[in-house]
């Protein structure tokens, strides 16, 4: 990594990721892409309250740290039991094995589960169900999952999204900065820690840049680095086919599986 430009678009554990890049010779540059997130609070209690009023067919729960927000905003809210009792009536599928840990931990059970952890697995275990008709909730912590929802939409399902926070896009000048740095191949990696900084980053390229160019700057001397497999599926679903990404999905692995890749090379 000796040299090399590494951008850094995560918001938190920047101390220690700089430090290893450093470490193993790099530069790093942080660029920002998470956004702000903030709680919804007395809105996501009236969504939760129009949800136990839908009875959903289906709930599908996609992050662990959503499972247990939604909760607590329904006690806060004063219809906990009504919430349980909405999502033990319904059919739950899970994304993600801390989502599965928060359900089981309430006592709910599901009868499907993602076979990798990501979205597209999720699909993979709703293939053999009808949704025809039915009436879908899912769960997202702020990842649009976009082939998820065109799956459901198109077996005919009445689509529900419940996000339980607000985000706010990062500052257009951070994005427009990164998008010049790679494009112009001034960066050799950028370094992806969740879905929704990929989403920010390629949505603000679609509306104010040209995203067929930074495809091809990803394609041709740019390396897309993610944290695990959800943020290098989000990156999959934008078009970028090489992504280097570690089996240990953390952000320290994710630094020394991206040295071993530039000196392989």
């Amino acid at each position: 990594m000796k040299g090399k430009r590494i951008v850094l678009c995560a918001s938190r554990k920047l101390d220690e990721m700089t430090t290893l890049i450093e470490k193993q010779g790099g530069i790093p540059l942080v660029r920002p892409a998470q956004g702000t997130v903030f709680s919804k609070e007395e809105e996501l209690t009236q969504e939760i309250r129009d949800i136990i009023r839908m009875k959903p067919d289906w709930m599908m729960f996609t992050t662990g740290i959503g499972v247990e927000t939604l909760l607590e905003a329904a006690e806060r809210g004063g219809v906990k039991e009504q919430w349980l009792e909405t999502i033990q009536q319904a059919k739950i599928a899970v994304r993600g094995y801390k989502t599965v840990a928060a359900l089981k931990k309430i006592g709910v059970s599901f009868v499907a589960e993602s076979d990798d952890g990501t979205t597209r697995g999720l699909i993979r275990s709703l293939q053999s169900f009808s949704f025809t008709g039915k009436r879908v909730v899912v769960q997202l912590h702020g990842d649009t999952a976009p082939t998820l929802k065109q799956f459901l939409l198109e077996c005919g399902a009445l689509y529900t999204e419940l996000l339980p926070y607000r985000h706010v896009a990062p500052d257009d000048d951070v994005l427009e900065t990164l998008y010049d740095e790679i494009v112009e191949q001034q960066v050799d990696a950028v370094c992806f820690t969740t879905a929704m900084q990929v989403r920010f980053f390629f949505s603000f390229a679609k509306e104010k840049k040209d995203v067929e160019r930074l495809r091809r700057a990803f394609s041709e001397k740019v390396v897309a680095c993610a944290v695990g497999k959800v943020t290098a599926e989000a990156l999959s679903e934008e078009g970028i086919d090489r992504i280097v990404s570690p089996e240990l999905e953390r952000m320290g692995a994710m630094i020394v599986t991206l040295a071993k890749y530039f000196e392989q090379r």
